[in-house]
């Protein structure tokens, strides 16, 4: 290979080295690339195996690759939703000495969809609502830490399965900003505009292609993101008073955060100085209230969705076996080898690339209550898991590896200079057929 090859990462895997970086990623040989879904995108972007893991391999400067690179390490240790990076490649050239771009290598999120893959399915008529309520979400958490996105949408996002709802994932960094001292109201509703704006375009755009089971208000959905976002920010800052003699509003306020799935690490209280009346203000807010708890209880690293209904099973095997008033972290240890375990080692292994373990867990319960209620009574464990598996697990397509690409976007690019590259290239994917 001429020239010298810089990569910059954590740890270096053997196997980064192999790869053909003296060719533009256009040129890569198929045996070097892994086939998932790509769309229009701003980058060239291809995706490849690495130890037996997938990563995303995307072209760009050498300025913009280190600054992503070094952004997506900042997010993960305020832990914010995001992608791994894995390295920055720099100082590619092809066997004749041209110059070639940079790369930014990131790794796959198992278990993760892009949002194309969502809209192509017979699922619930409320599936656009739930994606916006997750990007809601991601969004008050990226900008409680400061992080201004500059280019929200459902495209520059991953969504895992979370019982019922989804968790979203940052996947595009590149526009983005840390601001130690806060966002200002203006940044946060810059960025909110800018969501709903690309939201709309994306939603239009599927429905013109004809990729949407139903007619859908693509306006209405997209909005649907402010008042997510704003009733979000509203419960995690806004101020409260009450009457002295009222103190139970402080724990009434710390339990409804933590129903909306968030911890409290600080919180301000003032009287008034006729001390007639109190003012609370939470200062420092965590999400994942639940999947610590679940984490502490019994190992399980899940969803914050999942952690909850997994945490409401463990409190009704509790009450079944009469165990209320036994040691926590007894009862956990309890329901998980007898409950919990014994389900997930019930899937056969050929199957279980299709959901991640606890989603499979909260499908079964699902599964029972729907028995259940179809025959009127208990049904046994037993038969249920067998029933989830030869009618509903077996049928679906596995989402371990399903991938778009992470800087897909249909709107106007908000780097200058930016452009725009479709992979004609690449075969047309049936979406239907990846999930």
């Amino acid at each position: 290979m001429a020239g010298s090859l810089s990569i910059t990462a954590s740890s270096i895997n053997p196997e980064l080295l192999a790869l053909p970086w003296q060719l533009s990623l256009a040129d890569w040989p198929k045996d070097s690339i892994v086939s998932l879904p790509k769309g229009i995108s701003r980058h060239l972007v291809r995706f490849s195996s690495l130890a037996g893991k997938v990563i995303a391999v995307k072209e760009t400067t050498a300025e913009m690759a280190r600054r992503e690179y070094d952004m997506l390490g900042a997010l993960a240790r305020l832990d914010a939703p995001c992608v791994e990076r894995v390295a920055v490649i720099d100082g590619r050239r092809t066997d004749e000495g041209d110059e070639l771009p940079a790369a930014l290598v990131t790794a796959h999120l198992r278990f993760s969809l892009p949002y194309r893959a969502l809209f192509t399915q017979a699922l619930r008529p409320d599936t656009a609502n739930r994606l916006v309520d997750a990007l809601a979400l991601l969004l008050v958490r990226l900008h409680n830490i400061g992080f201004f996105w500059g280019d929200v949408s459902l495209s520059n996002a991953l969504f895992r399965r979370d019982a019922g709802a989804f968790a979203a994932y940052l996947v595009d960094a590149e526009t983005g900003e840390l601001h130690e001292g806060g966002l200002t109201a203006g940044q946060r509703e810059h960025d909110l505009e800018i969501a709903r704006v690309n939201i709309a375009g994306e939603l239009m755009d599927l429905e013109a292609g004809g990729k949407l089971e139903g007619p859908l208000d693509a306006v209405a959905v997209a909005d649907g993101i402010m008042t997510s976002y704003r009733h979000l920010w509203a419960a995690l800052t806004d101020e409260e008073t009450f009457d002295a003699n009222e103190a139970w509003h402080i724990t009434e306020r710390v339990e409804r955060l933590n129903a909306l799935g968030f911890d409290i690490d600080e919180m301000a209280i003032e009287r008034t100085p006729d001390g007639a009346r109190l003012a609370i203000q939470p200062k420092v807010v965590d999400a994942g209230h639940h999947q610590r708890r679940l984490l502490r209880l019994t190992g399980l690293d899940v969803e914050e969705n999942q952690a909850r209904r997994l945490l409401n099973d463990m409190d009704e095997f509790a009450a079944r076996v009469s165990r209320l008033g036994s040691d926590e972290e007894m009862v956990a240890h309890e329901w998980l080898t007898r409950v919990f375990e014994p389900v997930v080692s019930a899937i056969p292994a050929e199957l279980r690339k299709k959901l991640e373990p606890a989603e499979v867990y909260h499908q079964v319960l699902e599964h029972r209550w729907y028995m259940s209620q179809e025959r009127g009574g208990s049904v046994p464990l037993a038969e249920v898991i067998a029933s989830y598996i030869d009618n509903v697990l077996r049928h679906r397509r596995d989402e371990a590896t399903i991938m778009g690409p992470p800087t897909e976007t249909l709107s106007i690019p908000i780097v200058t200079g930016a452009t725009t590259t479709v992979d004609d290239d690449e075969p047309d994917v049936d979406w239907r057929d990846l999930v």
